[in-house]
């Protein structure tokens, strides 16, 4: 399992030496792991490792915008963890550390308390007070005390290059099945399932309700999905994303009826998997209504998922 240091500061001895990718890693997507692959293939002999920021700096400094995240870093360490990691170090982005100078951040965090053997990271990746250092400087500095250094070109499909902006773009256009292409994995929105006003099952669709937080909301409207379960199992089914306009909701939450299904989510974690957007979000005269539509949409929900 994949160990979380959040200090740079007396970091125990074990994670020295290893080799290091710089990044976000916003969506762990194909690009990110072209970063973790040739940190590793650096010094394959050495211990894989992730430096990274929390809060994402643009949270830190650009509070007031809308959640834009694609993976919490809770998922990020079991996908780290599934890739080989041995550690991640996610820094606290805060004040302190966003004054910190370029110099400063390679001598006393990546030489000095992680003791770096190789680093990699993508050709645009700046770092330091006011992104004062970026990948010729960390080069040059890498250079000088010893630590090799490999530096990612742009990973590219035939839609461009690969980007955590550009997948959060897909989402929200309504392509789940593009972003996944890119991510090697379908997107999942991650959190407890939590109570809802419990109109689902009044209807005949009961319904597990994640809330979105700080994660991006994508493309409102109903998703055949698949919902990975706390033990392991994934189900199909059929979900809404979206404020809820026929019963007058306001919060943007996720839905999910899970085919099949019977048993008690209630506080466990779920990850929703977005498979295939299939029509947007609109308001129903009534309840009556709102059921005939659930019911056609869990058919086609079905029928894509092979369900």
């Amino acid at each position: 399992m994949t160990q979380l240091f959040q200090d740079w500061r007396g970091l125990p001895e074990a994670a020295r030496g290893a080799t290091l990718a710089l990044g976000n890693f916003d969506g762990i997507h194909l690009g990110h792991r072209a970063v973790l692959a040739a940190a590793h293939a650096g010094r394959p002999d050495r211990p894989l490792a992730v430096l990274t920021f929390e809060p994402h700096p643009r949270e830190h400094f650009r509070p007031g915008d809308p959640p834009f995240r694609l993976t919490l870093l809770p998922a990020k360490l079991a996908l780290f963890s599934a890739l080989g990691c041995a550690f991640v170090l996610a820094i606290r982005f805060d004040d302190a550390f966003a004054a910190m100078p370029a110099e400063a951040f390679v001598q006393e965090v990546l030489h000095g308390a992680l003791g770096a053997s190789h680093l990699s990271c993508g050709h645009d990746f700046a770092f330091g007070h006011r992104r004062g250092g970026d990948v010729a400087m960390l080069a040059r500095e890498a250079e000088a005390l010893g630590i090799g250094m490999t530096v990612v070109p742009p990973v590219a499909d035939e839609d461009g290059p690969i980007s955590s902006t550009a997948i959060r773009r897909l989402l929200q256009d309504g392509y789940p099945e593009r972003a996944a292409h890119r991510l090697g994995r379908p997107w999942e929105i991650v959190g407890p399932v939590s109570h809802g006003d419990k109109r689902g099952r009044t209807i005949g669709f009961p319904t597990a309700n994640v809330p979105l937080g700080r994660q991006l909301e994508p493309a409102r409207g109903v998703y055949a999905v698949q919902v990975a379960l706390p033990d392991g199992r994934v189900v199909p089914g059929v979900a809404n994303i979206g404020a809820r306009p026929t019963v007058g909701g306001t919060e943007s939450r996720v839905e999910a009826h899970l085919f099949d299904f019977a048993g008690d989510l209630y506080g466990q974690e779920v990850g929703v998997r977005l498979i295939r957007f299939l029509r947007a979000e609109k308001k129903f005269s009534g309840l009556e209504e709102l059921a005939a539509q659930i019911a056609a949409d869990a058919a086609a929900a079905r029928k894509l998922l092979g369900a």
